[in-house]
């Protein structure tokens, strides 16, 4: 019976996540002809075509996708068995760094879980942007980062940080779309559109200011905190409304669709895995949050 290679399936995954040939080799630590080759002999085995070349790059094509989603599931059953099977001997510490509106949405079921399930890890979490989570300056590195990063400069910040620790394993585990929400109790007025954002330095902020610049409609910012808290007090007190990603939009905002109210466009969630002295500890983890992110 023919057998899928999970180290192929896993080239297969990166490439499409990262979006070329190239990154996926420098996040894989291979050459791009390596990667070519890999996908040659994968396209060999299902007797299919997985990529369209455009120009001059290569696309995935349908076939391609639907494999990629099935890669995905295999790869998620492979990852999740040894993580099973391998959390009576997981010990040490971990440093998390997390978007704070993340660790709202994640850290309950994440801490409660992992920590009944491998008792003898330790966690320590920092919340705060993902700017200063990816910053080179950090005096102790994070084992593993969560963050969001701009589809447009995700190449660039993800290699200097790659490149400051080469050990780095970069994964981009969703993209997802930028949305606005508010309270569902209040309505927008209408007149200038009033905002809650957190500091410079906010993929979200940025993105918010630079589609609005483009309108004709009027807005101001009402409230800056950097804690998700703080912005989910302010909100809930009618100062206004923000953007997050869709994945994590808390049951208590909804979403709202207003004409005035530009799209926001996508952004990209990854996890940043650096650690190298707990490497099953920081993989499980990671399972963990990734399996909350993507389902």
């Amino acid at each position: 019976m023919k057998q899928l290679s999970l180290d192929v399936l896993r080239t297969l995954v990166t490439i499409v996540d990262v979006g070329n040939f190239s990154r996926a080799g420098e996040i894989l630590g291979r050459s791009q002809p390596a990667v070519s080759l890999q996908i040659k002999k994968l396209e060999g085995q299902v007797n299919r075509k997985l990529f369209t070349k455009v120009g001059q790059s290569y696309q995935i094509n349908n076939e391609g996708r639907w494999l990629y989603n099935k890669a995905k599931q295999i790869l998620a059953i492979n990852d999740d068995i040894f993580r099973e099977l391998s959390h009576a001997t997981l010990r040490g510490k971990m440093r998390l760094g997390i978007p704070s509106e993340f660790a709202s949405a994640l850290l309950p079921s994440i801490v409660g879980e992992f920590s009944q399930r491998y008792p003898d890890v330790s966690l320590d979490v920092t919340s705060a942007l993902s700017k200063h989570l990816l910053s080179t300056n950090q005096t102790t590195p994070f084992d593993l980062i969560l963050a969001l990063v701009q589809p447009t400069t995700q190449t660039q910040n993800l290699s200097v940080l790659s490149h400051n620790n080469h050990n780095a394993k970069i994964e981009i585990i969703r993209e997802d779309d930028l949305v606005w929400v508010g309270d569902p109790k209040r309505s927008l007025p209408k007149d200038s559109l009033p905002l809650v954002l957190a500091p410079d330095g906010c993929i979200y902020r940025s993105r918010v200011i630079k589609e609005l610049k483009q309108q004709t409609q009027p807005w101001k910012i009402n409230y800056t905190n950097p804690d998700f808290s703080g912005l989910m007090a302010a909100i809930k007190q009618g100062l206004g409304i923000t953007a997050l990603a869709r994945s994590i939009v808390p049951d208590e905002l909804e979403i709202m669709r207003d004409k005035r109210l530009p799209k926001l466009g996508r952004i990209n969630i990854c996890l940043i895995n650096q650690d190298t002295q707990h490497p099953q500890v920081s993989q499980t983890l990671a399972s963990y949050i990734k399996a909350r992110i993507t389902h």
